[in-house]
């Protein structure tokens, strides 16, 4: 399932913050809970990459997640140049 951490500016009284879902929704303003503030930018954490020891890790969020990304390995790597190239080669629905 995509993940995305979605950023916020309230339309009311200016508070920026930052959310993480499995689509872009609106979202109630933790400062003065005006509703239906819609993210006015996203960034796609369907993929994540993490350093180990010698290598580095590809992870997706599981296409059960609701309320948690529940990543899940993917693939591991000798650099991180050939994890990137691997996430960009397919749409996040066709890799495993």
């Amino acid at each position: 399932m995509a993940w995305y951490r979605n950023h916020y500016e309230c339309y009311r009284c200016g508070e920026t913050w930052e959310d993480e879902w499995s689509c872009a929704c609106d979202e109630e303003c933790p400062s003065c809970g005006a509703r239906h503030a819609s993210p006015i930018g996203s960034d796609d954490l369907t993929f994540i990459i993490e350093e180990e020891v010698h290598c580095f890790v590809v992870s997706k969020s599981a296409d059960e997640a609701n309320h948690h990304p529940d990543y899940r390995e993917v693939i591991r790597f000798l650099s991180k140049d050939f994890a990137e190239a691997y996430i960009r080669a397919e749409p996040a629905d066709s890799l495993v």
